[in-house]
Order: structure tokens, then C-alpha cells, then sequence
């Protein structure tokens, strides 16, 4: 059976194991994952989540927010200007 295959055939609950295993780094018995059983796992996760699940319901979503055109992420002004330095006495 191909990925694409496997993918299709998964249903929420082997998913859900999949994805418990890569957090944890184990099996539901207690062996570890290898790197590479590990890697794959994850991107069954990503795979599934990608064909049945909303964009904010997938792993590693990261809400942005909404934001005007023209509109920065940071809101702290331009960083990189340079500023004058203020000396004081103590």
C-alpha cells in the first residue's frame, strides 16, 4: 500500500495513536520510536490532519491573528532605526 493509500485508510483512532506516539516518543506498549518510525509518524499526522481537518485544527497551526493591510506583526515601530542615547548623572 502506497502513502496516499494509507493516509485514506486511516481512521481517527490509529491517527490519534500515531500522533500520541510522536509527542511521547513511544508506542502504546512502551517501546520506543526510532528516528525514522518517528519521522514517519509525523507525517502521517501532518498528512491526515491536512485532508480531514480545518486549517485551525492541525498540528503546529499558529494563529496569526487578523491584521490591516500594511499592518506589522511586532507593533513596535522599526526596530533597526537608530536611537539616541540619553546619558544621565546618578
Amino acid at each position: 500500500m502506497d502513502f496516499e493509500k494509507l493516509i485514506d485508510n486511516l481512521d481517527p483512532s490509529i491517527y490519534e495513536s500515531l500522533k500520541r506516539a510522536v509527542e511521547i516518543g513511544k508506542w502504546p506498549d512502551g517501546r520506543t520510536l526510532t528516528p525514522e518510525q518517528r519521522e514517519r509518524c509525523m507525517e502521517a499526522v501532518i498528512a491526515y490532519d491536512f485532508r480531514r481537518k480545518p486549517e485551525q485544527q492541525r498540528v503546529g497551526y499558529v494563529d496569526l491573528g487578523s491584521k490591516a493591510e500594511g499592518e506589522s506583526c511586532s507593533g513596535h515601530g522599526d526596530t533597526d532605526a537608530e536611537k539616541p542615547i540619553k546619558w544621565t548623572e546618578s
